[in-house]
């Protein structure tokens, strides 16, 4: 009799002892630490700091010294398009203020070589209003109105995710004053993204 209760009671230790881990395991369980949850998990060693996945503790980022510009690309592709006669570097460290006086007429001498047909363009200007506009590689944003890099009438009030930039700069460059001409040099083949923009913020597709 006194076997039995002992086994009895051995059996009802051992079983508490693993309800109590099984709930120690469960209150513990980590799915999946993130850097902004106000929790101390995954391998934090502070709340949403440190460890291998979110950023260092007390880091305190230092803007100080002097910052040089490198690159320049206010337009998609224009450098890419017309600096490359030898002052591709010399373009991307030039301020937007002084680009226009130092690298109008080399635009236009590689306008003339890409089209040496080139006349006006649908937007009715000539190799040099043209390429005036285009060496000052700002991106242009209208505070009010249609925002688009071409639609047909307005022209680089900014910049939306559906426009063509590709396509409109190789329209304007070859297309002539109505864009028919050298229909095949007008789009670079490509009419759509493979997948479809987003409705809400960030609107680009997640990566593949």
């Amino acid at each position: 009799m006194k076997t039995y209760k002992y086994i009895t009671l051995f059996a009802l230790f051992t079983a508490s002892l693993l309800f109590v881990q099984c709930s120690d395991d469960d209150d513990n369980v980590i799915m999946q630490e993130t850097c902004n949850d106000g929790i101390l998990n995954g391998d934090e060693t502070e709340i949403d700091c440190g460890g291998t996945t979110c950023e260092p503790c007390g880091v305190v980022l230092d803007f100080s010294g002097t910052y040089k510009q490198e690159d320049q690309m206010g337009r998609p592709g224009i450098n890419t398009v017309f600096g490359t006669e030898g002052f591709k570097d010399a373009f991307n460290v030039t301020v937007p203020s002084e680009m226009q006086v130092a690298f109008q007429n080399k635009f236009e001498a590689r306008l003339l070589a890409l089209n040496p047909g080139y006349t006006s363009n649908a937007l009715g200007l000539n190799a040099e209003v043209f390429t005036t506009v285009l060496s000052n590689d700002v991106l242009w944003l209208a505070q009010s109105g249609i925002t688009t890099y071409f639609n047909g009438t307005e022209v680089l009030t900014g910049r939306a995710l559906s426009d063509d930039v590709i396509d409109i700069s190789l329209l304007l460059i070859f297309g002539g004053a109505d864009g028919t001409e050298n229909p095949g040099l007008t789009s670079d083949g490509v009419p759509t993204n493979d997948v479809a923009f987003a409705t809400s913020f960030p609107y680009l597709a997640g990566p593949f």
